[in-house]
């Protein structure tokens, strides 16, 4: 069974900066395509980065290119988000996703193993 904990969220200034963790059990980890989505209240969940097994390819939400960078460990079973310059718009519960699956890394209906998420709030 999968099991993907996510960690590092917290109350930060406009312009600071966090680390989000993502630590998967249950899996062979360079078999799965790692991502990140959030969701503010009232919104729909939305893709922010993800990152192929081996390769290191990574994509971004336009939104947050320059400013957040995915990354990952497969020899711990980790996937980062290192997010900087963060504004108020960014304020959300962030996921951490899997997927064994082949196809768009962008989109959510990808993947099929979720963590429960964790608060990052952006004060103005």
């Amino acid at each position: 069974q999968v099991q993907l904990v996510e960690s590092g969220g917290g109350l930060v200034q406009t312009g600071g900066s966090l680390r989000l963790s993502c630590v998967a059990s249950g899996v062979i980890f360079d078999h799965y395509i790692m991502g990140w989505f959030r969701q503010a209240p009232g919104k729909e969940r939305e893709f922010v980065a993800s990152i192929l097994r081996s390769s290191g390819t990574t994509y971004y939400a336009e939104s947050v290119k320059g400013r957040l960078t995915i990354s990952r460990d497969n020899t711990v079973n980790t996937v980062w988000l290192q997010m900087d310059r963060l504004r108020p718009e960014d304020t959300a519960v962030y996921y951490c996703a899997a997927t064994a699956s082949s196809g768009n890394a962008r989109s959510l209906r990808l993947y099929d193993n979720w963590g429960r998420g964790t608060q990052v709030t952006v004060s103005s």
